[in-house]
């Protein structure tokens, strides 16, 4: 981009490397946390609360914006974006991952640019060219394939097998954050990006209460050791607070295409610490299944596209 030094771009590629290895990871560490000692809705309002609180250091770095001078219009968009962007997400997510695999989940997470544009026909009527259609197709033949196959090519019961039913769900988070994505951009245009998500995580902050709050007491204290503490502080310091400002960083210097690519590190990422660390094996299902979302967001998001980042 012109006008901007080579060392800038590079620490904007650095910062969504590091983003993408944060969340590559998070898939295998937040498992781990959740196996027994943390049931997965307290894990989440650890992490909203703890992101929330964090957000509000940066609240001298802000900007002059105050929530109470945001016109009504904007502050139900807040709201709405806290309920789809924090709550519904993170809920749909860590159920999903208590019972589907690190892989399957990365990998079902790489669909939410296809989600993107589905939300984006249907909330602002952005226009799907034969292009995005095939890729939309490609993408749901992925999702389908990875969830039946998790079910052992059953169709009875589909649903009930915990490993596709945690497909579903990690599908369902990438939907709601899509339309978190769609939802919150003229909210990022018009004010700080940083009061937006302090704000967002505050609403979200609330509204996951009454679904991780009864659950604060169903957390195994004495299970606590060294790893489930640092498994908890990486999620809310890494694959919360530190992706969000990588992100802004990121955005500042490169193109929005270029940033969105770096989410197809994650299943890679993801993958060879599961097979490493995780005791995880691929399967040509997987393959399959993987390959046909990659080639269906590759359709929507890339073809025929000029990147200029």
């Amino acid at each position: 981009m012109e006008g901007v030094s080579k060392k800038t771009v590079l620490a904007a590629h650095l910062a969504l490397l590091g983003v993408a290895v944060i969340y590559g990871a998070s898939f295998l560490i937040a498992k781990n946390a959740m196996q027994g000692a943390i049931p997965p809705r307290a894990f989440i309002q650890f992490r909203v609360t703890g992101a929330a609180l964090l957000f509000w250091l940066l609240a001298p770095v802000s900007g002059g914006d105050r929530i109470g001078q945001i016109p009504r219009k904007d502050l139900l968009r807040l709201l709405v974006c806290a309920a789809f962007g924090v709550t519904a997400n993170q809920l749909f997510f860590f159920e999903g991952l208590k019972i589907t695999t690190p892989v399957n989940a990365s990998i079902m997470m790489v669909s939410g640019p296809i989600a993107v544009l589905l939300v984006g026909a249907l909330l602002v009527k952005e226009r799907i060219t034969t292009e995005k259609l095939i890729g939309i197709l490609l993408g749901a033949f992925g999702a389908f394939w990875l969830i039946y196959s998790g079910n052992q090519f059953d169709l009875s019961g589909l649903f009930g097998n915990d490993v596709s039913r945690g497909n579903v769900f990690v599908l369902i988070n990438a939907t709601c954050y899509a339309t978190y994505l769609v939802l919150v951009k003229p909210l990022m245009s018009k004010y700080n990006a940083l009061f937006v998500i302090r704000w967002v995580f505050t609403f979200g902050m609330f509204f996951v209460l009454p679904f991780g709050g009864p659950q604060l007491s169903d957390i195994q204290w004495e299970l606590w050791n060294g790893p489930i503490i640092g498994s908890v502080l990486f999620v809310i310091l890494g694959t919360t607070f530190l992706t969000y400002l990588g992100n802004i960083i990121a955005l500042k210097t490169l193109h929005p295409a270029t940033v969105g690519a770096y989410i197809y590190l994650q299943p890679l990422i993801a993958s060879l610490l599961s097979l490493f660390f995780g005791g995880e094996q691929w399967s040509v299902h997987m393959l399959l299944g993987g390959a046909a979302i990659f080639i269906g967001v590759y359709f929507v998001s890339f073809y025929g596209r000029r990147r200029t980042a």
